[in-house]
């Protein structure tokens, strides 16, 4: 566990110290863009955090191969190195589109690339677990859906980049529970490269998400851009397809049938919101007539900011459905028990439910008729008239589905 404390401070610290003078170097150079009309933040705020966090990954890396622990993940097979490529391809075509909006396809073509790279390197699904069988496809199958599914959750991890800390908020709790589970795994079955490969990687991602949080807090310094957003979605995605795709849940603990099914459940939990907020904004816009890629203003956390919830609060409720969903369904593999995860979905619901309907700007105006607070200098506004464009000055990530659009 020692060995994965230093590669989460590493990538922290270097993150944070890379981060800074990005965005020193970002206000020197002026290289905030405009603000756009689908923005929710008001004033021009740098976008190249990214390019720290790739830094910080870089360097976590590259402590990690110099290690014992984790010396023959790079020696024994060219999964690593094809990782470092693939995402130096995504911070490439994230740099250039957070400074000059790439047109769509050019970033798809970029993520395709990535995840082709990956899997033709053997970070790919070779079976899924499904009870106690192995589903095993042809290898151009596996291929395909391999980098189906990676781009998949790259543009989700994107699409949800929209206000202050909200994706490395996510993404930190999503890898704690994602670590979590590769550790206990890896203690019930044994030594396994894939399950290894999976640990170091969430434990890079939760250390450049949290070395980056401080600059991405509300009011956010910097934003990650898509770069950071890609990274991330491609590190979990990496992540996840190197457990679930070449696990035998012939080795798990059949007391409980769902234990075996964990391996799909669970990086769906993590990724819950994210891949609902992609699969809604798809669907919306196709039934539109438009492209699945056109940028609007209906993402679930404008809709959140549109009820009259402070950007903060529509953050925690993101935090807190991670946190509720990975947890509960984790407690279901350790415990092998349904009692207390369903007790942690029902408290974890209700905490959430209540987030939903007590927006924090009817809270406050409620409490201003009530002279409970003094009035606010600016009127209030009516919460149904309020909309995302109208929002008081929130300086949230831009809503960045800028993959492709």
């Amino acid at each position: 566990m020692t060995a994965y404390l230093v590669i989460v401070l590493v990538a922290a610290v270097v993150t944070a110290a890379v981060s800074f003078g990005v965005l020193r170097m970002s206000r020197r150079l002026r290289l905030a863009p405009e603000v756009r009309e689908r923005d929710v933040h008001s004033t021009p705020t740098p976008r190249l955090g990214g390019i720290a966090m790739f830094i910080g990954l870089l360097v976590a890396f590259a402590v990690a191969a110099v290690r014992p622990e984790f010396s023959e993940l790079f020696a024994n097979g060219p999964e690593m190195w094809a990782l470092m490529g693939a995402c130096t391809i995504i911070a490439g075509i994230g740099v250039l589109d957070d400074l000059l909006d790439l047109d769509w396809m050019i970033k798809l073509a970029a993520q395709l690339a990535a995840a082709g790279l990956l899997a033709w390197n053997g970070l790919q699904i070779v079976s899924l677990p499904l009870g106690d069988t192995l589903i095993v496809g042809s290898p151009a199958v596996n291929f395909v859906i391999t980098v189906f599914l990676m781009t998949l959750v790259m543009n989700a991890v994107n699409f949800v980049d929209g206000l202050d800390g909200l994706v490395a908020g996510v993404a930190i709790i999503a890898n704690a529970a994602f670590f979590a589970y590769t550790r206990i795994l890896d203690d019930r079955i044994g030594h396994v490269d894939s399950v290894a490969i999976a640990s170091l990687i969430a434990a890079v991602v939760f250390g450049i998400c949290a070395g980056f949080l401080p600059f991405n807090w509300h009011r956010a310094h910097m934003f990650m851009g898509d770069t950071g957003a890609l990274l991330v979605g491609l590190l979990m995605a990496t992540s996840t397809v190197s457990v679930t795709g070449q696990l035998n849940p012939g080795a798990l603990d059949q007391k409980l049938v769902l234990a075996s099914y964990i391996p799909i459940i669970l990086p769906v939990a993590v990724l819950a919101l994210p891949l609902a907020d992609f699969i809604l904004a798809v669907v919306r816009r196709l039934k539109a007539g438009k492209s699945p890629f056109t940028a609007d203003r209906q993402h679930l956390h404008h809709r959140l900011l549109d009820r009259g919830h402070s950007p903060l609060q529509a953050v925690l409720v993101f935090y807190l459905g991670t946190a509720v969903l990975s947890v509960a369904v984790l407690l279901v593999f350790t415990l092998q028990s349904f009692a207390l995860p369903s007790l942690v979905l029902l408290v974890g619901g209700a905490a959430c439910l209540v987030l939903l309907l007590f927006p924090a700007q009817r809270i406050r105006e409620a409490a201003v008729q009530r002279g409970l607070l003094p009035l606010s200098r600016r009127a209030p506004r009516t919460p149904a008239k309020t909309t995302a464009a109208e929002a008081p000055e929130h300086s949230g990530a831009p809503a960045s589905e800028r993959t492709p659009e």
